[in-house]
C-alpha cells in the first residue's frame, strides 16, 4: 500500500489509475472501517482510503483534541485489506490557508444531529467536496450508521452534478448488537453493557411500526425516556423518511428510519434502523 502525506504526490500517483473508489475516514479504525475497504473492491480497480481528523466539523464542545488516533495501526489495517492508496494528509497540507469557503447545506443540517452539533455537516461537506476533488474518484463509500451523513453528501453530490457515485455500507455491529465506531473507546466497562440498550430500543420501535402503530411521537417519547432511566442523556430519538429524513407526511407511509442519538457517559453514541414498514423486513 503507498501512503501519500502530500496532495501533489497522491495525484500524480492516480494518474491513469483505472476506475478509483474513494473511503473516506478520520482514522481509528474498526471493522466497520475495514467491511468498507472490502466492499469498495467491488465497485472498482483502485480503493484509496484517506485518514484525517477534520476539525471544520468539531464544535467547540466536541473531542477533537482526544480523538482517538492510531496511525500505524490503521495502517496496518488498510494494508491487510488490499488498499491500494492512502492519503493521509496533515493540517497543513490540507488547509494550507483559512478556509473561507464552505459549502452549506440546506435545512436538513440544523435537525437532528445537527440541531446538537452546529456547523457539523457544514464541515463535512466542505472536507468531502475536498476529497473529491483530490482523489477524483468514481464511487466513494460511507456508512449507513451515520445515515444524516450519508443523506447530505448524496445530496451535494448529485446537486453539484458530481460524476461520483455514493455507496452506503451497512452497520457493522458487535455481537450484543452496538453500532461499531471509534468513539465506543471512550465506554467504561459498566458503560460497555449498558450501550447495546440503544439498538435494543430502535428495534422494538421498528417492531411496533412493522405491526401497525402509528403513534410516532409517543413511541420516540417512550425509547428517550427508557434511555434516560437508565442513565443515558438522550438528544433525540426521531422516527422520519428514508429519502429526505423528514417527519412522514402520513401515518401509511413505509420507506422509514428511527435515528437516535444519546450520551452514555463520555460517548456520544448515534445508531438508527431502517423500518419498510408492512414489509416484514
Amino acid at each position: 500500500m503507498q501512503i501519500h502525506p502530500l496532495i501533489s504526490d497522491l495525484r500524480l500517483a492516480l494518474k491513469n489509475r483505472p476506475r478509483i473508489v474513494l473511503v473516506p475516514t478520520m482514522g481509528n479504525l474498526h471493522a466497520g472501517h475495514i467491511a468498507l475497504m472490502t466492499q469498495a473492491r467491488a465497485h472498482g480497480d483502485t480503493v484509496v482510503a484517506s485518514i484525517f481528523v477534520n476539525r471544520l466539523q468539531f464544535g467547540p464542545s466536541d473531542d477533537f483534541e482526544r480523538y482517538p488516533r492510531t496511525f500505524q495501526d490503521d495502517c496496518d489495517k488498510l494494508a491487510a485489506a488490499g488498499v491500494d492508496l492512502l492519503f493521509a494528509p496533515n493540517e497543513a497540507e490540507l488547509y494550507p490557508e483559512p478556509q473561507e469557503y464552505y459549502i452549506e447545506p440546506p435545512q436538513i443540517q440544523h435537525q437532528l444531529d445537527g440541531e446538537f452539533r452546529p456547523g457539523h455537516f457544514r464541515g463535512v461537506a466542505t472536507v468531502v467536496l475536498k476529497l473529491f476533488n483530490i482523489v477524483q474518484p468514481q464511487v466513494a463509500l460511507f456508512g449507513k450508521k451515520d445515515y444524516q451523513q450519508l443523506l447530505v453528501l448524496r445530496n451535494m453530490t448529485r446537486q453539484m452534478a458530481l460524476p461520483i457515485a455514493i455507496v452506503g455500507g451497512e452497520t457493522v455491529r458487535a455481537d450484543d448488537g452496538l453500532a461499531l465506531s471509534s468513539r465506543n473507546a471512550y465506554l467504561s466497562a459498566t458503560e460497555r453493557a449498558e450501550a447495546p440498550r440503544l439498538q435494543h430500543v430502535l428495534q422494538r420501535i421498528c417492531s411496533a411500526v412493522r405491526a401497525g402503530e402509528r403513534e410516532f411521537a409517543q413511541l420516540e417519547r417512550e425509547a428517550a425516556a427508557e434511555l434516560d432511566q437508565h442513565g443515558w442523556k438522550t438528544d433525540y430519538v426521531a422516527i422520519r423518511r428514508q429519502a429526505d429524513l423528514q417527519p412522514p407526511r402520513h401515518p401509511a407511509e413505509q420507506s422509514l428510519v428511527v435515528l437516535a442519538a444519546s450520551r452514555l457517559g463520555a460517548a456520544r453514541l448515534i445508531d438508527n434502523v431502517e423500518i419498510n414498514a408492512g414489509s416484514g423486513r
